[in-house]
């Protein structure tokens, strides 16, 4: 199976916005042309697409609004690709000693997040660092390790052995082998499309020394995933130089994927924040209005059903307006471990986050880095081991056991 991904001027007139949204609320899929009318230039539809929005998530979602609580576990920041806009990455002179994270140091982050009440072990690294650096194929070799993915798969399965959590692998593109490998240890796995632009890969783009992020290569590793059945979180990136129809396009790729094989178990919407000493350094962050738009319109082209995220950590003076605009879930949020990718950006403290999110009239509730639809009264998507530990975690709805009740102190 081919992904399209639509490109090039329209060959059909957009039926009027009132109708896409009608459509967009009845629970149909919307075509490339409806799409159109969300580009509009005459008039200011913002807030009209973001009622819309709210209204579906309404519909579907009801007045929860998720979290996951969770350590952030960077295994390395090595990486073979050069983002014009990153700070996580480190060569081997940067990272010093520190090339990898041991299985020692591993298993203490995750068993001290789990004494705090997380349930999630985020393992973000570098894309296959051993490709491009003899000290990371050395690191790997001396322990029994032939690439980096490997192993990332012996620490995920000693998380699920030796502590209470439960991993979520984001190791950048894989195989479907990798893929196999990994999904006896993980009941989620995810991986950023961040934009089907052709612009951001071509010269001077923030891609342009990047290969993993060429969208065909990005695409394949979700389309693997949902031949797998693994749950799946994926998103778009908004601010790093794509059009609006550009990330209309990237929302209408993840959503043919997920028509397919119905993994995509959540969307992140997250916003570009500019950091000193990168070639994207001096560039405006993603604009209020922008981000607010392409929002509403993801909730609108991906259904009432679909999880939609927006990390809080990067809105944090008014993370809230983005329940106007439909999303239901603030992913991740640490009370013990920073946000190694933008570690300018700490998290709002959960009763921050609580107090916010009532204040909207909405119920916050910790999720398991699995959603419940998943495992809960299916057997399709994880193996019957794992899903054992996921259940044995999870209240009656698929939520994590205790509530926010677990983070009172």
């Amino acid at each position: 199976m081919t992904v399209s991904v639509p490109s090039g001027e329209a060959t059909q007139v957009s039926p009027p916005l009132e109708e896409v949204i009608s459509k967009a609320k009845a629970g149909y899929p919307l075509s490339e042309s409806d799409c159109l009318s969300f580009l509009a230039a005459h008039q200011d539809t913002t807030q009209e697409i973001c009622a819309a929005a709210a209204d579906m998530r309404n519909q579907a979602k009801g007045s929860t609004v998720t979290f996951s609580p969770k350590v952030f576990i960077p295994l390395t920041q090595m990486c073979r690709d050069f983002c014009g806009y990153c700070t996580f990455r480190k060569d081997p002179q940067q990272a010093g000693n520190d090339l990898f994270m041991t299985p020692e140091q591993v298993l203490d982050v995750a068993n001290s997040g789990a004494a705090l009440g997380c349930t999630e072990a985020l393992f973000t690294l570098g894309e296959r660092p051993e490709q491009r650096y003899p000290e990371a194929k050395e690191w790997l070799e001396h322990r029994g390790f032939k690439t980096t993915l490997e192993y990332l798969t012996h620490v995920c399965e000693l998380v699920v052995q030796e502590t209470d959590m439960l991993p979520h692998a984001n190791p950048g593109t894989m195989a479907r082998r990798e893929i196999e490998a990994l999904q006896p240890f993980n009941p989620s796995m995810g991986l950023m499309l961040e934009s089907t632009s052709k612009a951001l890969y071509s010269q001077g783009g923030p891609h342009e020394f990047a290969p993993s992020k060429r969208p065909r290569v990005r695409l394949r590793t979700l389309e693997l995933a949902g031949q797998l059945r693994v749950p799946f979180t994926t998103g778009i990136l908004i601010g790093i130089g794509e059009s609006r129809r550009d990330r209309i396009e990237s929302l209408l790729a993840i959503a043919e994927l997920h028509a397919q094989y119905g993994h995509v178990q959540e969307v992140i919407i997250q916003n570009f924040r500019a950091k000193p000493d990168t070639a994207m350094g001096d560039s405006p962050d993603a604009e209020t209005e922008e981000f607010l738009w392409a929002v509403a319109v993801a909730r609108l082209i991906l259904g009432p059903e679909a999880n939609l995220q927006v990390p809080p950590n990067l809105s944090a003076k008014d993370y809230q307006i983005y329940l106007d605009a439909g999303i239901n879930d603030w992913g991740g949020v640490s009370p013990l471990t920073p946000d190694f990718v933008n570690p300018e950006a700490p998290w709002p403290a959960l009763t921050d986050l609580k107090r916010k999110t009532e204040a909207a009239g909405f119920d916050l509730r910790p999720r398991l880095p699995v959603y419940p639809e998943y495992f809960l009264k299916t057997k399709r998507f994880l193996p019957d081991a794992l899903s054992l530990k996921v259940s044995a975690m999870a209240d009656d709805e698929g939520y994590v056991q205790g509530g926010m009740q677990r983070y009172a102190g």
